[in-house]
């Protein structure tokens, strides 16, 4: 394998998916792809190893050793720099496979007229949102085809998920987001069964955190396509939980710092979101978070408030009308 395979190689695989997948867990983070936990490399009792996925390295503080994803799998596994090629080659991990295949997504989301005028009818029409938050669709047919191009296994886009028994994308007809190791679809039928579609396993945490954490004043809401409407109006202090129930890790991030939280669920009409916002302000506020709950107009959420006529500064208004 030449010099520019083997830089290609380490550009799909993230060491941070490969860690995740043998079983590593993060204990804090320092910055935006950055990471502290427990070395797998050695008996470790502190958080001493250190992970930059933006630059895919690691440091162990305790054992002195460091490297690439490369160098991370010939030490793990006591093997060799080429048999450490073979096992990244062959075996690719699920997460890759998912980064793959939402990249795939992206790169079809324009040459589909209807996922486009979907996404116009859903208010969502800015291009600088849809590259933030790299949105894609899955046309269905040519996704094994273009993972099998790649030299991607199918057995491992099966045990992602991301095709059935036969072969068949999981995804199609669907707008699809990438998430934290998973993917969120959204099908573009009107008469679909199943409108919403997440892979196998954890949603993971809060989306758009990493660009939220840092503001004393944070939005949350409960869906991307809300997120997507408040980004797009300017609201880029804005995290979404997927739901209105939070996991572990989600609402251990939005406890990580003190800051005020506005709760903007859905207004449904049977109550729901409202109950839910209700909730999860009286937990926030025994973690010591100011919270205060946003009042939507009956029947809307962030989206539809937004994808029918409603601007900035109208939200800016039922922001400062919140009530605790």
């Amino acid at each position: 394998m030449n010099r520019q395979a083997v830089d290609e190689l380490k550009r799909q695989i993230s060491l941070l998916d490969y860690l995740q997948s043998h079983d590593w867990r993060p204990a804090r983070q320092l910055t935006s792809g950055r990471w502290m936990g427990l070395c797998p490399l050695h008996s470790d009792h502190k958080p001493s190893f250190l992970l930059d996925d933006n630059k895919g390295l690691f440091y162990c503080y305790g054992c002195g050793r460091g490297g690439d994803v490369i160098r991370f799998v010939e030490l793990y596994h006591q093997t060799t720099f080429t048999e450490a090629l073979a096992l990244l080659h062959s075996g690719c991990d699920v997460g890759t496979v998912v980064r793959a295949a939402a990249e795939f997504y992206r790169t079809q989301l324009h040459r589909c007229q209807q996922a486009m005028s979907y996404l116009e009818q859903r208010g969502i029409h800015s291009p600088e949102v849809i590259e933030h938050m790299r949105i894609g669709y899955a046309p269905g047919g040519c996704l094994r085809a273009s993972l099998t191009e790649k030299g991607y296994p199918i057995a491992a886009a099966r045990e992602a998920g991301l095709v059935d028994a036969a072969g068949h994308d999981s995804f199609r007809h669907r707008i699809v987001f990438p998430l934290e190791g998973n993917l969120y679809g959204r099908s573009i039928l009107p008469a679909s069964a199943c409108p919403h579609r997440f892979l196998p396993g954890s949603k993971g945490g809060l989306y758009g955190w990493d660009h939220a954490r840092g503001c004393p004043e944070v939005i949350l809401v409960e869906g991307v396509f809300d997120y997507a409407a408040l980004w797009q109006a300017g609201f880029h202090n804005v995290t979404c939980s997927l739901g209105t129930h939070l996991n572990t890790r989600q609402f251990q991030q939005l406890c990580s710092n003190h800051r005020t939280m506005w709760l903007a669920f859905d207004a449904d009409s049977n109550g729901s979101g409202r109950e839910a916002a209700r909730r999860l302000a009286t937990q926030l506020r025994g973690a010591d978070i100011t919270v205060r709950i946003v009042t939507l107009p009956d029947d809307h959420d962030p989206n539809s408030f937004f994808a029918q006529g409603g601007d900035a500064d109208q939200f800016h208004g039922l922001l400062e009308a919140s009530r605790p």
